[in-house]
């Protein structure tokens, strides 16, 4: 069993800045020691032949070749373009400024 305190739960919500009542210390001093017995079982267990993951399932990235298809020219593109200057697209300024 964890030995957790009732002035150390009336710390922590003190730091964390939650008012209590005296029914809820005793149910959060109940909760916290379920918990902290959880935690302590899962410590127990020996993982040193175990390698950490974040994942339960291996992940890998799968990339497809990069190939390079028929693209379209910097004319073609800015051909059908209402408005160009200097090989860009032009657009109408939407912010007022420099």
């Amino acid at each position: 069993m964890a030995d957790i305190t009732r002035e150390q739960i009336v710390h922590l919500a003190q730091l964390a800045r939650v008012d209590l009542t005296d029914d809820e210390l005793d149910r959060v001093s109940d909760e916290l020691d379920s918990i902290l017995d959880s935690v302590a079982r899962v410590q127990e267990i020996a993982l040193d032949d175990v390698s950490r993951t974040s994942h339960p399932i291996a992940l890998r990235n799968v990339f497809r070749d990069d190939v390079i298809h028929d693209v379209l020219s910097r004319d073609r593109a800015l051909s059908s373009a209402p408005d160009t200057q200097a090989g860009q697209f032009k657009i109408p300024a939407i912010l007022k400024g420099e």
